[in-house]
């Protein structure tokens, strides 16, 4: 069974905002070349997540986990976000969907973050 990976985020307007995502998805791909691992958006920017979720079934991925690359779990992770999910398990029954845990509540980017803050006293 073919897995692939999506690192899910808001968007903005600014593409530079999705740098930060673009070097997770790059560090992910050096650790695990083999790996299908790409980028979609809530909003403002593409792909959009059903347009990645079509592309990489299109290449064969029957599991794709998602990763929700939010700070925090806010309105549009208990709202909107499974209410996609449900569309798109209907659109795509063939194919295994997971959510992960939202990345900023993992402790070790919790942790990361509060380093990253101390550093900034100095």
């Amino acid at each position: 069974m073919k897995k692939a990976l999506i690192l899910f985020a808001h968007g903005a307007r600014d593409p530079e905002w999705a740098e930060p995502m673009r070097r997770v998805q790059a560090a992910i791909r050096s650790r695990q070349p083999e790996q299908l691992v790409e980028l979609a958006f809530l909003e403002f920017m593409a792909p959009s997540l059903p347009d990645c979720i079509a592309t990489l079934i299109a290449g064969g991925a029957a599991k794709i986990v998602i990763v929700p690359m939010f700070i925090a779990r806010g309105g549009h992770l208990k709202r909107d976000v499974p209410e996609l999910l449900a569309e798109l398990r209907s659109t795509h029954p063939a194919v295994e969907f997971s959510l992960a845990g939202v990345i900023g509540e993992h402790e070790a980017v919790v942790q990361a973050m509060a380093g990253a803050a101390i550093e900034g006293l100095a």
